[in-house]
């Protein structure tokens, strides 16, 4: 089964792997001038796709994987220089202001304005409602509780009796206009750069995670859809076992889905998710594809991954559905770790191109999928992704006989391996190329953005564009006319 042709992947692209959070100058939000700058650089380098991250809300650890809503977007992220030039915000208070009381002052003040833009908030909120009420109140009472996660909230808001939720409603309303006003802020000013990357031939290419954190609107407000005891608590989660990067496997701890139970919606919740991302992006990445084909089930309690065990998932079933309401799928699997031929079967019978990873490939198996010369048309390549090392940090921490190996596959010394590597990747036959921007800058190891199965030390990388050699963008369009990419 096929759809329609993608309009991203219509032709040889390349494209550069970076998160919103690790933009230079944007320490009052990335979504402005701090974008807008990158996008203009992927112009002038021949690069036609821009690959982020998930850009919801996240907990305190910074993971992006571990948004707290599907729908809503970081307000961290909002540019609040733009606020201020809009007279919603004062300089003084620009500099002095977290982001997130400074973003909800900006909202009472445009209301207070009337107006058009007044106006405009009110339909949006209006228009998302079917999100938006969940996500204001549920973030307005998270704030109330200090942060205390969903399932320790007290009964009546746990448990979402109708009483205690038309109370907090109430009690809470300047902060759910604020949270209103921070989601309302962000999707216009998001839409915003979506239209000037288009505008400039570049694509946005998100990523969704294949599961919601634990403590999110989503798990609160639709507990059935998930295997949770009746306190709230899981009673198993998500990981994956053994592989490249974790001995003990990854114990993720996000709730798994009670699959049963989205079928009988006909995969209504599943629907909405991508909907909202197909809004946001022109491709969607489906982070641990293979969790929708089997997924590794993990006992509630249980210290590390290891203990789980692999039950199936309906994903033959779910796709169908999503292309039937939704139409063509520009979607791309991660189907990295553990793939099963029945994984490559779902992938295939949709369409879905796939990924490959150079640092994966190197070993004592010229049959290696992810070595270039066995990569196809359909496939998504990268030197690295945001959970590999840098290319400069993983060469150098390969053993002596395997350096030798990748120098020789490249045709390049020691000291030129990673610019091989990422001209490897860019002439070889994937339909798309992706670079992380540590490559093109061919930064060590301490610019690594996550380490999987650690909790310190990640998604904190930024560049700063005194890092960026003035001729690096010539250069990667000279690569991308080469080969065909520009």
């Amino acid at each position: 089964m096929t759809g329609p042709p993608s309009r991203v992947l219509d032709r040889r692209r390349a494209g550069v792997l970076l998160h919103a959070t690790s933009l230079p100058d944007a320490s009052h939000g990335a979504l402005g001038q701090a974008a807008r700058s990158f996008v203009d650089w992927l112009a002038a380098g021949g690069f036609s796709v821009w690959q982020l991250l998930p850009l919801g809300p996240v907990a305190s650890g910074g993971s992006p994987y571990y948004a707290c809503s599907n729908h809503a977007g970081n307000p961290a992220l909002v540019d609040r220089t733009a606020l201020a030039e809009a007279g919603l915000i004062g300089s003084d208070e620009l500099a002095g202001v977290a982001a997130h009381p400074l973003i909800g002052l900006a909202g009472r003040r445009l209301r207070a304005r009337g107006g058009g833009g007044a106006a405009a908030l009110g339909a949006f909120v209006a228009r998302e409602a079917h999100w938006l009420a969940d996500y204001s109140l549920f973030a307005s009472i998270q704030a109330e509780q200090r942060g205390r996660p969903w399932w320790e909230w007290p009964e009546g808001l746990r448990e979402r009796n109708a009483a205690a939720l038309a109370m907090a409603r109430t009690r809470l309303a300047e902060a759910i206009a604020d949270a209103e006003a921070g989601q309302y802020f962000f999707q216009s000013q998001y839409s915003t750069l979506k239209d000037f990357a288009a505008a400039r031939g570049v694509h946005l290419f998100g990523d969704i995670p294949i599961y919601p954190a634990p403590d999110s609107v989503e798990v609160w407000a639709h507990p059935e859809l998930f295997q949770l005891d009746s306190a709230g608590r899981p009673t198993a989660v998500a990981g994956v076992p053994p592989d490249y990067f974790a001995a003990d496997g990854q114990l993720w701890g996000n709730p798994l889905y009670r699959w049963e139970a989205h079928e009988r919606t006909r995969f209504a919740w599943w629907i909405e998710r991508l909907r909202a991302q197909f809004a946001l992006f022109d491709l969607v990445r489906i982070d641990h594809f293979r969790g929708l084909e089997s997924y590794w089930a993990i006992p509630a309690g249980a210290r590390t991954a290891a203990a789980g065990e692999w039950r199936r998932a309906p994903g033959d079933r779910l796709l169908a559905r999503v292309r039937e309401v939704l139409g063509g799928l520009e979607l791309v699997a991660e189907d990295l770790g553990v793939i099963t031929p029945a994984v490559d079967w779902l992938r295939d019978r949709f369409g879905l191109p796939g990924m490959r990873v150079a640092q994966f490939g190197f070993g004592d198996d010229p049959t290696n999928l992810h070595l270039p010369h066995n990569w196809t048309p359909r496939s998504i390549a990268y030197t690295g992704t945001h959970d590999n090392d840098t290319t400069a940090g993983w060469y150098s921490g390969l053993e002596p006989r395997v350096r030798e190996l990748v120098a020789d596959y490249v045709g390049a010394a020691p000291g030129e391996v990673v610019r091989a590597l990422m001209r490897t990747v860019l002439a070889s036959v994937a339909g798309l190329a992706v670079l992380p921007m540590q490559d093109l800058l061919e930064l060590g190891g301490a610019a690594r953005m996550n380490t999987p199965g650690t909790k310190q030390g990640n998604w904190a990388w930024k560049f700063a564009w005194p890092d960026v050699p003035p001729g690096l963008a010539a250069r990667c369009l000279r690569w991308n006319q080469l080969y065909g990419r520009a």
